[in-house]
């Protein structure tokens, strides 16, 4: 009895069993990010979604206008315009990305001399790849008179304004979003290092050749980390901006060739001070990735396996 008297005297003397006080202390320092959620993420939030319904132009107080941003959606032609060139630029460069990511992970996968910088060398791309001064290179390299042009030059061909040709403008940003692959080829090689050696020794056995291998054992294993890096990157190809800005000079030109969704956003908002059509546009890319989101989350069911 004096032990648990002790005890009782010594919380009430500290402020609390130790798992009240840790819980204290935890809410404590997760204090600062929760001010940030309400702050920076949830209000604005928030706020663009009433905005969605009000006609604001940045300077007079906003007057709501019902569902007319929403009626408006069904025939603004740039608006629809913009949509397809933003599915595009997704379904074209997201396989390609997972594609070379998956190839030269397994290609990092046999080991190799030097495996630790070619890895860094690799996910340089993906830290630098939605930067400003990558995008003003690349317009450089596919400039009427950059690099590939030059290249094409020695080999006696002569080359094209990539950029200031609309059927091709679109496809380099594709080429610079299949360049950044560096983050899923971390994550796929981390994944490949997972499967048991084991199961390709059988399957040799067998007789399986490579292609087999990879059908059978290596795709259905990894199939979970190609469904990651999937979802991950379609969300992130949606969010494109800073490429098609920079490249286009913000236009989205030319001829409209690589007006992404975000930057026609963009446009509405900070360029024709139509914000409460720019909000109810944000809120309209919201609900288109978390439709693709939804869909590959049931497609899963069919092609992704665990081990349980």
């Amino acid at each position: 009895m004096s032990a648990i008297g002790e005890l009782q005297r010594l919380n009430t003397s500290t402020g609390g069993p130790p798992r009240q006080r840790d819980t204290k202390a935890a809410l404590l320092f997760l204090l600062p990010w929760f001010a940030g959620i309400l702050l920076i993420t949830a209000g604005p939030v928030a706020a663009s979604f009433v905005l969605g319904f009000t006609d604001y132009n940045l300077i007079q107080p906003p007057e709501f206008n019902g569902l007319e941003n929403i009626q408006r959606m069904f025939t603004d032609e740039r608006l629809h315009h913009s949509l397809g060139v933003t599915f595009t630029y997704v379904f074209v460069s997201v396989p390609l990305q997972l594609a070379a990511a998956l190839g030269l992970a397994m290609l990092l996968d046999r080991g190799m001399r030097g495996l630790a910088f070619y890895r860094s060398a690799f996910y340089l791309p993906s830290l630098l790849g939605s930067s400003v001064a990558i995008a003003v290179l690349w317009r450089q390299i596919f400039g009427a008179e950059g690099l590939i042009n030059q290249m094409l030059g020695f080999f006696g061909i002569e080359g094209t304004g990539w950029i200031s040709d609309p059927d091709t403008a679109l496809s380099t940003l594709i080429v610079l979003n299949v360049w950044t692959f560096g983050a899923p080829m971390v994550i796929f090689l981390a994944g490949l290092r997972q499967i048991p050696v084991m199961y390709y020794e059988a399957a040799q056995i067998d007789g399986a050749g490579r292609w087999t291998q990879f059908r059978r054992i290596t795709v259905p294993l990894l199939s979970p980390i190609i469904f990651f890096n999937l979802v991950l990157q379609i969300i992130h190809a949606f969010q494109s901006f800073t490429q098609a800005f920079v490249v286009s000079g913000g236009t989205g030109g030319p001829s409209d060739s690589t007006m992404f969704y975000t930057l026609y956003l963009y446009q509405r908002g900070f360029h024709s001070f139509d914000m409460g059509y720019a909000s109810a546009l944000a809120w309209l890319l919201l609900l288109i990735i978390a439709a693709f989101t939804a869909v590959n989350f049931w497609a899963a069911k069919r092609w992704v396996f665990y081990d349980d």
